[in-house]
Formats: structure tokens, C-alpha cells, sequence
């Protein structure tokens, strides 16, 4: 079964700590066991799963990957947001993480971020466990 969580991003470039969403959702469901599969139906935003503890993290992570895929850099894409797209493809279109006795099975410093790259905007979180 899956779920979709809803996101409102408020910037162009944002990454948001969604693992209190993905654990609520397990919680609120009674999801036991199985893998959590985490998938971000846009071409524009990605998920990835890094530290949580340290915001410069994710900082570090965005102006590394606007250095790699920087704007204005000529790309044929004619919307504009060309540089999303290839950041979304970089980071990755989904996660998985497994859940044992209800509860996602992350090291001490993880968390689940959704990245958005061409906001700002509202999004969907697909989540389901099998």
C-alpha cells in the first residue's frame, strides 16, 4: 500500500528533514516490518538520506552540487530549469530503508531529505512498505 505525503517548499533550492513524516506515517499506519520505499514522483526535486545533525551537511551538499550544475551555464532545456532536472537526476529519485517493530532502521546521524530544486512549490511524497 502506498501513501502520499504532502510537501510546501519555499525556496528554488531547499532540502527538508522529512524523516519525522516517513516515521509518523509508519507510527500512524501500524507498519511492523518490511523496507520503506520512499519515492519523489517529480523531475525536478529528489530524495537522499545524509546526516541530520549538522545543517552544514546539507548546505555543504547544495553548493556542492550548484558548483557541479550551475545556472546560466547554457543549457538547451528551453524552461528555464534545466539545472533542476539534472540535480533531481544526480540526487536520485527515491530511498529505501528498512523497518523493524515500527521504526526505520537509520544510523544515528541520518535523515531522509527531500530536495527540492525548482521552487518554490507543493509536492508529493510517495511511501510505502512492504
Amino acid at each position: 500500500m502506498a501513501y502520499t505525503l504532502e510537501v510546501k517548499t519555499c525556496r528554488r533550492v531547499e532540502f527538508i528533514d522529512i524523516t519525522h513524516l516517513v516515521r509518523d506515517l509508519i507510527e500512524k499506519k501500524g507498519l511492523k516490518n518490511g523496507v520503506c520505499f520512499i519515492y519523489i514522483p517529480h523531475t525536478t526535486a529528489g530524495v537522499t538520506i545524509n546526516e541530520n545533525a549538522d545543517p552544514s551537511v546539507v548546505a555543504d551538499i547544495r553548493d556542492a552540487l550548484e558548483r557541479m550544475v550551475p545556472e546560466g551555464a547554457g543549457y538547451r532545456h528551453a524552461e528555464g530549469n534545466a539545472p533542476a532536472h539534472v540535480k533531481a537526476s544526480l540526487v536520485g529519485s527515491s530511498a529505501s530503508v528498512p523497518v523493524e517493530n515500527g521504526r526505520l532502521v537509520l544510523g544515528t546521524w541520518q535523515g531522509i531529505y527531500f530536495c527540492e530544486f525548482d521552487g518554490p512549490r507543493r509536492r508529493s511524497v510517495i511511501v510505502a512498505v512492504v
